[in-house]
C-alpha cells in the first residue's frame, strides 16, 4: 500500500458527474501515467461521441501514454497484472469495458470468469491504480434485455472491483463521498487523495473498517499496537494487549511478557464508543467471500501432480480452502500465524466443576511462554496474544453481559483481527480458556440451532482427569434455566450474546468478522470459536467461509455447530489440551499438505518433467573387488559386498559368528 493510504482506488459516478476529472486529479502528481482506454471507437457517424473522446484526450498531459484494450476484454486484466510497483495506471472506464465484454463478437464467453479475472488482477496489483466506472444501479431497470444484461454485468463488475480495491469513492454532482476509505494517514501525512475526516463514511465492509476517523475520534499508532480514544477529554485509552512470540526458553518468554495484557478491560466501556471507532457492527453486513474459482481449481490441479498413491485424501480440503482464501490456485503454506487466547470467565452454574482461579493461571502461563498452548505456538513459530474479556454474570439469573459491553467486545475483537492483518499475519488460531465457556457455548448453540442442552454439553472433567457428573448436571440445569428465562427474548446476534454468550464469545465473534473483512482465514478449535461462528451468521454470513475446523475434539456441541456451519472436521485426534491446542497440533500437517501442493511438479504422464534418461550410476568412491578380466567367460556380478571398514566377526570352531559384547557358548 502506498504511503498516502491506498494504491488501488475505484471512482464511481453518474454521467457528467465529474468522476473522470476527479480520477485524473488523483494521479496528476505522478511523473508518468499509463492511461488505459477501454471504450470502443463507436459509430463513425456519431459526432457527439467523438467529441466526448476528444475532450478526454485533450485533458491528458503530454507525459501520459495511452493503451487501448477495446479489442479484447481480457487485455485489461493483463495490463494491470503486468504493471510494476513504479507504474501509475488510470483505467477509464469499466462501462466501456463491459460494453466490449458483451459485444456479440466476443460471445460466447464466460463473463463471470472474466470479471473475476479482472478483480483478481486488481487485488494482486502492485502498481498505483485508479479505475473509473459509471454507477447505473440507481436508475430504473432497463426495459430491453440488452440493457438489463449491461446493468447486471456492470453492477457485478463494480462490486467485484470495489471489493478488490483499497478505497472506493462516489462522485455525485462534482462532490466526492468516500464509500470505502483508505487507511487514515498519521498526523502530518495527510494528502489530497486521503478522505477528509469530516466526510469519511466508515463502513464495516472496508478493509480499514475500524481505522476510519470521525470528527469525534482519532486513531494513533503506538509501538504496542493501535490505541483508540474519544474526542472528549478525560476518557481512558484502551490499548490492545501485547503480542508475544513463545520460544523454547520459557524463562526468556516469561521475562519478555509475563505481565503483559492485564487489565485491558479495566477502563470504562465508553472508551470504545461507536462514534470513536466509526465501526458499526450490525446484521446483514456484506463482507468479502473467498474466491469461488481458485478453490476448485487447486483441488483439480492436485490430480495432475506427481503424487504417489491416492493423493492427499481429506487434506485436499485444506488445499481448496487455502486456495480460495489466498485467491490463487497454487496456495502457499501459512508462514505468519497468530494465536488469540481469549480469557473470560462465566460465573454461576455455567462454571460448575471448574477450579477457582485455574483459567487465570492458564492465561498467565500462556503470557509467560509456558504451558501446552505456548509450547505448541513456539513449535509452529506462531505469535501469541492473550486477551482479557469481561467476566460474564450468571446467565440463569439475568443477562450475561450488558448490551453496550457486548458491542464494545465485538469492536474489540474486530480490532484484534485488524491488528493481526496489519502485522502481516496470514492465519489466526482462535483459542479460549475461560471457566464455564463450554456451557455458555452450549447455551448459544441451543438458542441458535434449537439443540437440547444435554446433547451439546460435554462431560465435565476435573483437573485430576476425573469425570464430574454432578457438575455436568448443574451446568445443564443452568443452561436450561437460561433458555427458559430468555424464551420470549429476540434471537438477534447481539441479544444472544448479551443474554447467553458473554464477553469471550462476543469478542470471538468480533474476531471472525474482522478477519473476514481483512481476508484472514481462521482456525477454529473448540466450543467458543464454533459458538462465535454460529452467532456471526446473523451479522455476516460470509464469515463461516473463512473458517477451517481441523478437529471436533470429540465435543458434541462442536460437532453440531460444524454441521450447521458446513465445516467438515479434518481429523479425529481427540486431544484435550485446551481450546486452540488441537489446531496448533494439526497445523504442521496442514502446512505439509500445502507445501506438497505448491512444490510438486506435474506428473510425467501429463507432460511434466521426466528424469534424465542418460543418468549413469556414479563410479564408486573407493577401490572395489577386482574382476578377472583375463577370463573371456567371466561375467561381473551386479553387486559386490563392500569390504568391512573394521574388524568383522570371527568364528571359533563353528559357523556361528561371535559379535563384540557377546560371549561364545
Amino acid at each position: 500500500m502506498s504511503v498516502d493510504g491506498w494504491h488501488t482506488l475505484l471512482v464511481l459516478g453518474g454521467i457528467r458527474s465529474g468522476k473522470s476529472e476527479f480520477a485524473e486529479s488523483l494521479v496528476a502528481d505522478a511523473p508518468m501515467v499509463r492511461y488505459v482506454a477501454t471504450a470502443p471507437a463507436g459509430d463513425p457517424e456519431d459526432t457527439e461521441w467523438a467529441i466526448r473522446l476528444a475532450a478526454h484526450r485533450a485533458r491528458r498531459p503530454g507525459s501520459w501514454t495511452t493503451e487501448e484494450t477495446a479489442a479484447d476484454p481480457g487485455r485489461l486484466a493483463e495490463v494491470i497484472a503486468t504493471a510494476g510497483p513504479n507504474d501509475t495506471l488510470l483505467v477509464d472506464d469499466l462501462g466501456g469495458w463491459v460494453t466490449v465484454l458483451l459485444d456479440p463478437v466476443h460471445q460466447p464467453a464466460d463473463d463471470t470468469a472474466t470479471i473475476a479475472e479482472l478483480a483478481a488482477a486488481v487485488r494482486a496489483s502492485t502498481a498505483r491504480l485508479v479505475l473509473v466506472s459509471p454507477e447505473v444501479g440507481l436508475s430504473l431497470v432497463p426495459t430491453t434485455p440488452l440493457g438489463r444484461a449491461f446493468t447486471d454485468a456492470l453492477g457485478a463488475t463494480n462490486r467485484a472491483v470495489a471489493d478488490a480495491c483499497d478505497a472506493v469513492a462516489l462522485v455525485v454532482a462534482g462532490q466526492t463521498a468516500w464509500l470505502k476509505p483508505a487507511v487514515t494517514p498519521l498526523p502530518g501525512q495527510a494528502t489530497p487523495t486521503s478522505p477528509p475526516a469530516a466526510t469519511t463514511a466508515a463502513h464495516p465492509t472496508t478493509d480499514a473498517g475500524a481505522q476510519a476517523t470521525s470528527p469525534a475520534g482519532t486513531h494513533e499508532a503506538s509501538p504496542a499496537g493501535p490505541t483508540w480514544r474519544t474526542g472528549g477529554p478525560g476518557v481512558d485509552e484502551v490499548a490492545l494487549p501485547e503480542v508475544s512470540t513463545p520460544t523454547e526458553a520459557p524463562a526468556a518468554a516469561q521475562a519478555a511478557g509475563g505481565t503483559a495484557g492485564a487489565g485491558d478491560w479495566a477502563a470504562p466501556t465508553m472508551a470504545l464508543p461507536m462514534i470513536a471507532t466509526g465501526l458499526v457492527i450490525q446484521p446483514g453486513m456484506e463482507l468479502p467471500m473467498p474466491d469461488d474459482y481458485t478453490g476448485p481449481q487447486a483441488v483439480d490441479r492436485l490430480a495432475t501432480l506427481d503424487l504417489p498413491g491416492a493423493g492427499l485424501g481429506v487434506l485436499e480440503q485444506v488445499v481448496g480452502f487455502a486456495a480460495a482464501t489466498q485467491g490463487t490456485s497454487t496456495p502457499r503454506p501459512w508462514e505468519t500465524v497468530r494465536v488469540l487466547l481469549l480469557h473470560g470467565d462465566h460465573t454461576g452454574g455455567a462454571s460448575a466443576g471448574a477450579a477457582p482461579g485455574e483459567s487465570a493461571r492458564r492465561a498467565r502461563q500462556a503470557r509467560a511462554g509456558r504451558g501446552a498452548l505456548a509450547r505448541l505456538a513456539a513449535e509452529n513459530r506462531a505469535s501469541l496474544q492473550v486477551v482479557e474479556a469481561p467476566t460474564s454474570a450468571p446467565f440463569e439469573a439475568g443477562p450475561a453481559l450488558p448490551v453496550d459491553q457486548v458491542e464494545a467486545a465485538l469492536r474489540y475483537g474486530w480490532r484484534l483481527a485488524e491488528q493481526a492483518a496489519d502485522a502481516g499475519v496470514q492465519l489466526l488460531v482462535l483459542a479460549a480458556c475461560g471457566a464455564g465457556a463450554e456451557a455458555a457455548a452450549a447455551a448459544v448453540l441451543a438458542a441458535t440451532a434449537g439443540a437440547e442442552p444435554p446433547a451439546v454439553l460435554g462431560r465435565v472433567v476435573t483437573e485430576q482427569g476425573e469425570i464430574d457428573d454432578n457438575a455436568w448436571m448443574i451446568r445443564c440445569a443452568a443452561v436450561r434455566d437460561a433458555l427458559h428465562r430468555t424464551r420470549q427474548s429476540p434471537r438477534e446476534a447481539v441479544d444472544v450474546l448479551a443474554e447467553l454468550g458473554g464477553g469471550d464469545i462476543a469478542m470471538a465473534t468480533g474476531v471472525l468478522l474482522g478477519a473476514t473483512a481483512r481476508r484472514v482465514p481462521v482456525l477454529l478449535d473448540g466450543p467458543v470459536g464454533t459458538a462465535a461462528g454460529m452467532v456471526s451468521r446473523d451479522l455476516a454470513g460470509q464469515a463461516r467461509h473463512w473458517c477451517l475446523l481441523p478437529d471436533h475434539g470429540g465435543r458434541p456441541g462442536v460437532r453440531l455447530a460444524a454441521d450447521v456451519l458446513g465445516l467438515t472436521p479434518l481429523l479425529d485426534l481427540r486431544l484435550d489440551l485446551g481450546e486452540g491446542a488441537t489446531a496448533l497440533a494439526a497445523l504442521p500437517l496442514l502446512r505439509s499438505a500445502l507445501a506438497l501442493a505448491a512444490t510438486l511438479p506435474v506428473h510425467p504422464s501429463l507432460g511434466g518433467d521426466t528424469e534424465d534418461e542418460s543418468f549413469a550410476e556414479p563410479e564408486p568412491a573407493g577401490p572395489g573387488p577386482a574382476a578377472p578380466t583375463d577370463d573371456p567367460g567371466y561375467a561381473a556380478p551386479e553387486f559386490a559386498e563392500p569390504e568391512p571398514a573394521g574388524p568383522g566377526p570371527t568364528t571359533i570352531g563353528s559357523d556361528e559368528p561371535v559379535f563384540p559384547g557377546r560371549r561364545a557358548d
